[in-house]
């Protein structure tokens, strides 16, 4: 992976805002949080902050992942969809394009991940000291040399998606970290958080926040 970073200059895409919360649809490129180093400091947290100062952040995609992002707008919001996301009670959905053609329609990857040190932040299949990690999976449909399947993460280890699918043969396609040959020659990690339904902080009522695949 390049260490230039060139983050996309597009306007803030406000999903939805009210008291408590606040979501918003990060582009491919910009990183959730800052880096380390002034060059890394533009990110959507930065960005969120600039036009709502109270956005607290919740959770992350990585940078190459674009889609849904919530952040709390208050403490007590924070603490309330940090558990939601602790106690895996939020559903998230991602929609990826993987290399190749996946044999089966629908399956399970379970399989636990820990980070590998010496090629940090890539991550690795651990079977004795992984912690657990588990991502249903659904063909969506067949494209020439790839597939479209929609992800659905039952925990939430860095990079897990694109680990569970390198480990069936298919690694995402785009991928900087993970793809090889052919699987690279896309403009873009094919990753997006399409869906996620989670609980309003006030009053419980199920919300659900929906970002199209820009791809």
């Amino acid at each position: 992976m390049s260490d230039a970073y060139n983050p996309p200059q597009d306007p803030l895409v406000v999903l939805h805002e009210d008291a408590q919360l606040l979501v918003l649809d990060k582009p491919a490129g910009l990183l959730s949080v800052p880096g380390k180093g002034a060059h890394l400091a533009d990110c959507l947290i930065s960005r969120a902050q600039a036009a709502f100062p109270d956005a607290l952040l919740v959770h992350r995609l990585d940078r190459d992942t674009s889609g849904v992002m919530v952040f709390a707008m208050t403490p007590a919001a924070q603490r309330h969809l940090g558990l939601q996301f602790e106690k895996r009670q939020v559903k998230k959905t991602y929609v990826a394009r993987v290399w190749g053609q996946l044999e089966t329609k629908d399956g399970t990857v379970d399989a636990p991940l820990i980070v590998d040190w010496p090629n940090r932040p890539r991550q690795k299949i651990d079977w004795d000291t992984g912690k657990p990690a588990v991502t249903d999976w659904k063909v969506q449909r067949y494209e020439d040399h790839a597939t479209r399947v929609r992800l659905f993460p039952q925990t939430g280890r860095s990079h897990q998606l694109r680990v569970h699918m390198l480990s069936l043969g298919h690694p995402i396609l785009g991928d900087p970290f993970y793809a090889t040959g052919e699987a690279l020659d896309a403009p873009r990690l094919m990753l997006h958080a399409t869906e996620l339904r989670l609980r309003h902080p006030e009053g419980g009522r199920g919300m659900r926040f929906v970002s199209k695949p820009p791809f």
